[in-house]
C-alpha cells in the first residue's frame, strides 16, 4: 500500500554550500473510485483516508447523504501491481439497495483534478438539483471575524504532514467558536474536503450545519459545491475564489471568504453570518463610479 510520505536522495543547495541529503516528500498516487463495480473517477491522492475520500466524493456528486445509503466499501482485490500485490489504489464503493446510482452524464471516465466538474450555467443549475438540503442555506450562527482570521495558524499548526514535507494542502471543519473539529491533508485540497465530508457522512453528522470550511490555497467552483451539497454554510480560504465559485456561493446562499491573511479577508457572499465589528464603508472608488 502506497504511504503518506517517502524519502528520496537531493542535492541541497544553501549560500553555496552543496551537500547530499535524504528529504522527506509526500506521497502521491492514484485512487480510481468505483460504484457498484463501475469505474466512476479517478484522482491523484495521498494515500490514506480513502473510503473517506470516496464516500465524500459522493456526497458531492449528490449521490449520498445518509449512513443508511452506503453499504459498504472495500478495496479491489484483483487491482494488483507488478509483483502481484494489491496496490491499494482502486476501491468499490456499493450503496444501499434502492439508492440511486450516478446520473450518466456526471460520470468521469477521466483524472479529476481541482478545477474538474461541469462547466458554466450547467454547472449551477446542476447543484442546484442534486442538493439534498435546503437552499438557500440557512442562516444559523454568526462568527466573529476575529475568530475567523485565527483559523489558518490554527490549521497550520495542525497539519503534522505539512510540517514535514511543505508539500500538503489541507482543509479544516471548525465550529463558529474557532474550535478545529477535523482536519485532513492530501496532495489536492478537493480531496482533504472530501475526506472531512465523508467521515461526516459516516458518523452521521451531515447536513454540516453551524460549521466553518477552511482550506489552504484558493476556493474553486468545485469545493464551493462540495460545501454546500455537505450542508456547510460558511466556506474561507487563504487566496482567491474563481467567478463561477463566487457566482455558486451567492445563488446557494454560502458565505465566501477568500485571502484569509491575518486579520485581513475579503468576504464575496453572505456577509450576513460575520460579526465584521464596523460599519460596512464603500470603496472610494465605488463611489465615484457611481457619481459619474
Amino acid at each position: 500500500m502506497g504511504r503518506v510520505t517517502e524519502r528520496r536522495r537531493v542535492i541541497r543547495v544553501r549560500d553555496g554550500a552543496i551537500s547530499t541529503r535524504s528529504d522527506t516528500l509526500v506521497g502521491e498516487e492514484p485512487l480510481e473510485i468505483r460504484v457498484n463495480g463501475r469505474r466512476l473517477a479517478v484522482t491523484m491522492r495521498t494515500p490514506g483516508d480513502d473510503f473517506a475520500l470516496a464516500s465524500g466524493f459522493l456526497v458531492s456528486e449528490g449521490v449520498l447523504a445518509e449512513p443508511a445509503e452506503l453499504a459498504r466499501i472495500a478495496y479491489c482485490a484483483g487491482a494488483t501491481g507488478p509483483d502481484d500485490a494489491n496496490t491499494y489504489n482502486v476501491v468499490d464503493v456499493r450503496l444501499a439497495e434502492g439508492v440511486p446510482g450516478p446520473d450518466v452524464s456526471l460520470d468521469r471516465r477521466v483524472f479529476t483534478n481541482s478545477s474538474c466538474g461541469l462547466c458554466g450555467r450547467v454547472s449551477l443549475d446542476t447543484v442546484r438539483t442534486t442538493a439534498r438540503w435546503e437552499l438557500p442555506l440557512p442562516t444559523g450562527p454568526r462568527i466573529d471575524a476575529a475568530v475567523l482570521a485565527e483559523l489558518p495558524e490554527r490549521l497550520r499548526a495542525a497539519q503534522r504532514v505539512f510540517a514535514r514535507t511543505g508539500g500538503l494542502h489541507a482543509a479544516a471543519l471548525c465550529s463558529t467558536d474557532g474550535a478545529l473539529l477535523d482536519v485532513r491533508e492530501d496532495v489536492g485540497r478537493h480531496n482533504a474536503v472530501d475526506k472531512i465530508v465523508g467521515h461526516a457522512l459516516t458518523a452521521g453528522a451531515l447536513p454540516l450545519r453551524d460549521t466553518v470550511l477552511l482550506v489552504s490555497g484558493r476556493a474553486s467552483f468545485e469545493l464551493v459545491q462540495k460545501a454546500v451539497l455537505a450542508g456547510i454554510p460558511t466556506l474561507a480560504a487563504v487566496s482567491a475564489p474563481s467567478a463561477l465559485a463566487v457566482d455558486l456561493a451567492t445563488e446557494t446562499g454560502l458565505t465566501l471568504v477568500g485571502f484569509l491573511r491575518g486579520s485581513s479577508m475579503n468576504v464575496y457572499s453572505g456577509a450576513e453570518r460575520l460579526n465584521l465589528g464596523a460599519d460596512l464603508a464603500a470603496d472610494p472608488g465605488d463611489r465615484a463610479a457611481e457619481a459619474g
